[in-house]
This record gives C-alpha cells, sequence and structure tokens, in this order.
C-alpha cells in the first residue's frame, strides 16, 4: 500500500474518531483495539495526530533510580531478549523492554542502526505510554492488557507512521503488569501480515519472562510443576503452582490457569492441593523434604483431567546419559572397542536425545524447546544428510501436538506435475487418472499435527503462491473442489539451499519466506560437530542387533573418526549399517569400509610416510619428546604449530575432539595437521568424556 502523508493521515484519523468518512470506519485497518486507541488519544489524552512528536526522555538521574528499581527484572529479561535478538537481528528490529509505565529499561539492535533508532525514539529512557506517544505497540500494549501489533498507519501520530510495533505484556506472579516487551522497526514490509511471525515471538519470549519472574520469586519455596505429557513437566512451557508450607497454593502462573480451566488466578490461590488434585500432599511434598525427585500422575478435581505433577525447591532438572562406557579387548594384534548397548534400539527421538555435547546443537534444541509448545512456524537449514526431519520429528513430539499427525513431504523427491495434488489434494474426479474416491493432500492429513515441507526450495513457483494463501487465511481448496476446507496448520520447513540467494535470484518467494521463518535453526555439518565420536558410537550402538555389543577394530574406528563425511549423518549410518552387515565375527575392521572411506580418511595405519604408532611412540610424542621423527626438515614456523598441537593434546590427555575444540579447529583438521607434521596418531580411548 502507499504511505499516506502527514496531512492525509491526521485528517483520517479525525474523522474517525469523529465518526465522519464510512470508507474510513469499514477500512479492515482499524481494528477495536486500534479505534479504541485513537479515541482515547483525542477523546482522553486532548493529542493531535497532527503534532510534531517531542521525545519524552526521562533525564539521567531519574533514569538511573528507575533501572535500580527495576534491576531485577531487567536481569531475567536480558537474556531471552537477547535469544530473541539473534533471531530477527536481520530484519532491523530493536528489542525493547519497558516497564508497566510504557518507560524503555532495556534495548538490544543492531549497532548500525543506532542513529535510525534514536531519530525513532527508540532508546533506554524513552516514555512510549499512550499519553505520550498516542497509539503504538508499547502504550496501546498496556492499555489492552493484550499482545498487539500496531503497524505502520495504525499509529496515531503521523510521525510514527513508518513504524511496526509488535508488544506483549509480561506479569508478575500475582498477575499485576510489571513490563512490556516490544520489537519495533523503521522498514517494515508493506503488509501487517508480515509481522505475524514477529509478534508470535515476541509473545512467546514474554511467557518465558513471565515464567522466568515467577520461578525467580518462589526459588526458595516449593514449586509444583505439571503438564499432561510427562516429558514437558519442568521445561520452559509446563504449568507452575507456588505452595506454602501447609500445601496450599500461593500463585499460579498463565499455563496453570489454563490447563485447571480456572477463571482467574483467585479461584486457585488459598485452596488446598487437595482439591485441586486427587492426591495427598504428603505424598507429593515428602519426596522434596528426603532430597528425591518425584514425577507422578495426578487427576485434577474439577475437570478430571490426568496431568504428571512434580514438586521441587527452585528449578531442578536431571539428565541421563545415553552410551555406556567402552570396554576394549584385543583381537590377535587388533584392538577392538566393545560398546554395550544402553537402550532398545531407537525410532524415534527426543529433542535431549539430539543435543549430544556439540554447542550448536546445544542452542538449537534449547531454541526448539522455547518454541515446542507454540505455532511459531521453523526453518531447519542444513545440508543434505545432517538430520533435518529427524530434528522435525523431535519437535513435533516435544510439542502440545505429538498425538497427532506428523505428515512429511520432500519437495525435491516429486516430480512437480504431481506435488500440487500431493500437497492439496483432490475431490474425485479432478483429473483423468485420479482414484475415484480422490485423495487428501497432505496439508488436510497434517490438520492438528505437523506439516514437514522438506526441501522446500525445490517447490515451483505457482504452487509457492498457493501454499502462501493456505497460510494466511488456514483453508485449502483441493483440486477440483470449490469450498474451501478449514485447516489448523504447524509448519516446519527444511532446506539446504540459500533461499535468501534464491529470493534475489526470483527463485522464491519472498512472502513465503517470511511467513514460513519464523525461527531457523542451522544443523551443522557432521564433520563440523565437536561431538562426532560420541555420533559414531551411538549409531554403532543403534545399528547393532540382537541386543549383542557393537564391536570394531580401532584400525577402523579411526577411518570412520577421520573421514569428512559429506553426506553427512546419513551416510555415517548406512555405512556402519553395511559394516556391521558384512563383518565376519560381529567385529567391524577396516575392509568391511567403503573405499571412499578408507582412502578419503586421513588416518591409514599403512602409510609408509608415517612413522608405525606403538604405545612407546605415542607416549613418545604426547608426554615428552617433541623431536622430529620425519627425515625432512620442517621450518621455524612448522616446528612452533607441531609445538602447539602436541601442547594441546597433552593438555586433554589424548582426547583428540577435545584438543581441536580448544584449537578451535575441526577433528579432521586436527588429523590432517598431525600428519603433515608427522605426529603419530593416537589410540583412541576407551571411554569418552
Amino acid at each position: 500500500m502507499n504511505e499516506p502523508t502527514p496531512m492525509q493521515h491526521s485528517a483520517e484519523v479525525m474523522r474517525f474518531v469523529h465518526g465522519t468518512g464510512a470508507d474510513v470506519a469499514d477500512r479492515e485497518l482499524h481494528s477495536t483495539a486500534i479505534g479504541d486507541s485513537w479515541r482515547r488519544c483525542v477523546l482522553d489524552y486532548s493529542l493531535d495526530p497532527a503534532s510534531r512528536c517531542t521525545p519524552v526522555v526521562l533525564d539521567q538521574r531519574a533514569l538511573t533510580e528507575r533501572l535500580a528499581r527495576h534491576a531485577e527484572l531487567v536481569q531475567i529479561a536480558s537474556a531471552e531478549i537477547d535469544w530473541l535478538y539473534e533471531y530477527i537481528a536481520a530484519s532491523d528490529y530493536a528489542l525493547l523492554l519497558t516497564d508497566a509505565s510504557g518507560v524503555v529499561l532495556y534495548e538490544r539492535a543492531d549497532p548500525n542502526l543506532r542513529s535510525t533508532l534514536r531519530a525513532a525514539n527508540l532508546i533506554v529512557g524513552a516514555d512510549w505510554s499512550e499519553q505520550q506517544a498516542g497509539t503504538n505497540g508499547i502504550g496501546t500494549c498496556i492499555a489492552v492488557k493484550h499482545p498487539i501489533t500496531v503497524h505502520r498507519d495504525e499509529h496515531f501520530h503521523a510521525c510514527h507512521i513508518s513504524l511496526s510495533c509488535s508488544g506483549a505484556p509480561i506479569h508478575d506472579p500475582a498477575g499485576a503488569l510489571v513490563a512490556v516487551l516490544d520489537a519495533s522497526t523503521v522498514a517494515a514490509r508493506d503488509t501487517r501480515a508480515s509481522q505475524a511471525h514477529t509478534m508470535a515471538l515476541v509473545h512467546l519470549s514474554a511467557q518465558l519472562i513471565e515464567k522466568h519472574l515467577f520461578l525467580r520469586h518462589f526459588r526458595h519455596g516449593t514449586i509444583l510443576r505439571f503438564h499432561a505429557r510427562p516429558e514437558l513437566v519442568n521445561l520452559q512451557h509446563d504449568a507452575a503452582l507456588a505452595l506454602s508450607d501447609d500445601a496450599k497454593v500461593v500463585a499460579a502462573d498463565e499455563m496453570a490457569i489454563r490447563l485447571l480451566g480456572a477463571g482467574s488466578r483467585e479461584e486457585l490461590v488459598g485452596r488446598p492441593i487437595e482439591e485441586i488434585f486427587d492426591v495427598r500432599a504428603e505424598e507429593l511434598i515428602d519426596p522434596i523434604r528426603f532430597g528425591q525427585p518425584a514425577l507422578r500422575p495426578v487427576r485434577d478435581v474439577l475437570l478430571g483431567h490426568r496431568f504428571y505433577a512434580s514438586v521441587a525447591h527452585g528449578e531442578g532438572c536431571a539428565r541421563t546419559s545415553f552410551v555406556r562406557p567402552a570396554e576394549r579387548t584385543c583381537a590377535g594384534t587388533h584392538e577392538v572397542l566393545h560398546l554395550e548397548p544402553a537402550t532398545a534400539r531407537k525410532t524415534t527421538f527426543k529433542l535431549e536425545d539430539l543435543a549430544g555435547e556439540d554447542p550448536q546443537m546445544r542452542r538449537n534444541v534449547r531454541s526448539a524447546r522455547r518454541i515446542a509448545a507454540s505455532r511459531v512456524p521453523v526453518m531447519i537449514q542444513g545440508a543434505t544428510g545432517a538430520g533435518k526431519e529427524v530434528f522435525a520429528r523431535a519437535l513435533h513430539a516435544a510439542s502440545d501436538r505429538a498425538s497427532r499427525p506428523f505428515v512429511a513431504l520432500n519437495c525435491a523427491a516429486i516430480p512437480e506435475s504431481l506435488i500440487e495434488s500431493e500437497l492439496f489434494g483432490y475431490r474425485p474426479g479432478a483429473f483423468t487418472g485420479a482414484r475415484r474416491e480422490g485423495m487428501k493432500g497432505k496439508i488436510l492429513q497434517s490438520s492438528g499435527g505437523t506439516l514437514f515441507l522438506d526441501e522446500i526450495g525445490d517447490m515451483p513457483l505457482a504452487l509457492q503462491t498457493r501454499l502462501l494463501r493456505v497460510l494466511e487465511e488456514q483453508v485449502v481448496v483441493p483440486l477440483g473442489g470449490e469450498t474451501p476446507v478449514p485447516v489448523d496448520l504447524r509448519v516446519i520447513c527444511a532446506s539446504h539451499q540459500n533461499l535468501r540467494a534464491m529470493i534475489a535470484r526470483g527463485q522464491f518467494r519472498e512472502d513465503l519466506y517470511y511467513r514460513l521463518n519464523g525461527i531457523t535453526l542451522e544443523l551443522p555439518r557432521l564433520a563440523q560437530r565437536t561431538d562426532k565420536e560420541r555420533l559414531i558410537r551411538e549409531l554403532l550402538v543403534a545399528e547393532t542387533s540382537d541386543g549383542r555389543p557393537a564391536a570394531i577394530e580401532m584400525d577402523a574406528f579411526q577411518c570412520l573418526l577421520a573421514y569428512d563425511w559429506p553426506g553427512n549423518i546419513r551416510e555415517l549410518r548406512n555405512v556402519i549399517r553395511t559394516a556391521l552387515a558384512i563383518c565376519d565375527g560381529g567385529v567391524v575392521r577396516r575392509k568391511d569400509l567403503p573405499t571412499e572411506v578408507r582412502e578419503g580418511s586421513t588416518y591409514d595405519s599403512k602409510n609408509p610416510h608415517l612413522p608405525e604408532t606403538t604405545p612407546e611412540a605415542t607416549a613418545s610424542s604426547v608426554h615428552g619428546s617433541t623431536a622430529p621423527p620425519s627425515r625432512v626438515p620442517r621450518s621455524p614456523l612448522e616446528e612452533a604449530e607441531r609445538e602447539a598441537l602436541l601442547r594441546a593434546i597433552r593438555n586433554h590427555d589424548g582426547n583428540m575432539s577435545h584438543a581441536a575444540q580448544a584449537l578451535g579447529v575441526s577433528r579432521s583438521t586436527l588429523y590432517r595437521r598431525c600428519k603433515r607434521l608427522d605426529i603419530p596418531l593416537l589410540r583412541m580411548r576407551g571411554v569418552l568424556v
């Protein structure tokens, strides 16, 4: 749309407030909340939409006093705001935390935008209350007490019509408004719908800040946390009740109010826990007094819903390991690594299974947990074989849609002529060759659950347009049909391609990209992961049948570790599966590996240019001597590099993964440097740490 001039906007606001001009009143732009705010600005605050915006900013003394008063709030919220900033920074947003009166306490934005944001008064100390700044995402959120987006010419003042602001309220444990979290940009795209994902992320972050405030406030007391699904208890989106010493409810968070069907906090506060759940109080409280964890099924008295509850002091959590320690034996002259299976073979994975020990994957899992229970769309980027669908399934399993279908469609694996009918379905007789009874498409099949669109970059442009319409209107029209069918969609997409570059080339719709890209998770390549050793061990265990231990000669294990795995986890799994199937005596040997793994590996026990690796040679190189075993003279720079590598390996007791991480390189890079500098390759340690 064309942005109105300041004079046109001011005239439009006044016509609307005074009830003249039906064309203005009928515009979808003016929701009840926006229209009511405009009326307040004129009739209650006597503001003029055409007046020059004079920023109201607290002086330094008043600001210092206010920041001191809200120091704990800022400390708790800033961590969540910094997380949110990672996902919307590229869109030129400023993230603002205000107090309950609309004064900005904390701001996070791109430093390159400082002058622009200062000109727009998006700075710490600025007052964005409705009384001062008219209709805006912060002040109007405070007035209506629920999340709201104020987009461009929905603002009251003409000087603010270039802004788009999305604000969400933050409440204290008693339910009182204490803050607003807002995302504002001066570079908003034309449509209001373009802000939907930003609004969803802001609202989600505000809820998480509320949960942190609740847990912090009652950290020295007793907190009962519950959810309908046991795996979500003690995570961000569970429900929480604070209990007194006599097991009465002191406070309830928003999720608890919602799950228990209460109309307000007042309906829960003061009630004994035995009046809420069909369980004796001491059965819940006693495990805490004896230092034992508690997670047990309970049923709420009012509605009869079943939940799983855990009572604890503060914010405790526990973790379990997946792979048991390994044992080593000798078969002839070849050392063999035995891996005992810790669990039955997995067919599905939880998010915590995927975190591993890699920092990037742990960040991905933390982010996924935050948005699991929301409808925020997710874009998973990663190379082919990196585990995008596995991650998507784990995210679905962690959501409140886990009991509903997870439907996957690989846009690159289906001919262009068929993908439309696969996605949208068709009515009986829609085209020649169609099934007589018609077919439900993937969109309808996934309604209520999760639709996973793999390799979304391969979707034809014409279908991208149809998909965008489905996402915006939440209805689908099958081929050959005329009646829209309502759908309830949560979409996860994945691609190995650079979609932004495809947009620049005209190969992918920009509006669809913003609709799908609520949050982006980058999966690292297998060669980049710092926990590659652990992954190989876990896959060896997972692919071993009949419950017997996985066994592999160290020579073969070194090859798996040193190979670059261009096909990532998928290639690794296939190689391990094949090797286990063809190996003799249940022990995988070097000869059982594909040629490209043996020859492409930087590890080669038979390379004549490398000294033979013996315990004596290894001990000499790691624990003392740095004398070069090679006869080729090295430069002083190479000698210094060799000494640095040896020092790192010694400092980490021969653990190559940890040494590589300390050096800031991948494990395969460390092996290549060791080979180039004639550092004997180390025997694998028996137990990973």
